[in-house]
């Protein structure tokens, strides 16, 4: 079971970028809530945002609230980050996460040990 990450780049300040997570081994339809986390150098992984299984919930945090949105495809076994208006301080490593026992309505924002699986990260630069 495999969660690959990719997407990230060089990218300038307003730019847009789109990450995708992409599960192996398992659907994504078998997950319940998927997640992006994000880490920068010297700080803590942050929440992102999330989805649930059906993609009919998701939960942001604020400060990318308005700028990134958070989609998943189960026939492509796909998760996806959307970032536009992006600023030199969402550059950070972004990990994909997946739960097997978090499902239904997302009414607050989850903790990583919500996740039990984790991709690696793809790194997104944000130049000013």
């Amino acid at each position: 079971v495999q969660l690959q990450a990719s997407g990230g780049g060089l990218v300038q300040a307003g730019d847009s970028l789109r990450l995708s997570c992409v599960a192996s081994g398992r659907t994504t339809s078998s997950y319940g809530m998927m997640g992006w986390f994000r880490q920068a150098p010297g700080k803590e992984r942050d929440f992102v945002a999330t989805i649930s299984r059906s993609g009919d919930s998701t939960y942001y945090a604020d400060s990318v609230k308005g700028r990134f949105t958070i989609s998943r495809d189960n026939a492509k076994n796909t998760m996806y980050l959307q970032m536009n208006s992006l600023k030199p301080e969402d550059t950070a490593d972004y990990y994909c996460a997946a739960s097997t026992t978090r499902f239904g309505r997302i009414v607050k924002p989850p903790a990583p040990s919500d996740f039990g699986f984790w991709g690696q990260g793809t790194l997104v630069t944000v130049s000013s």
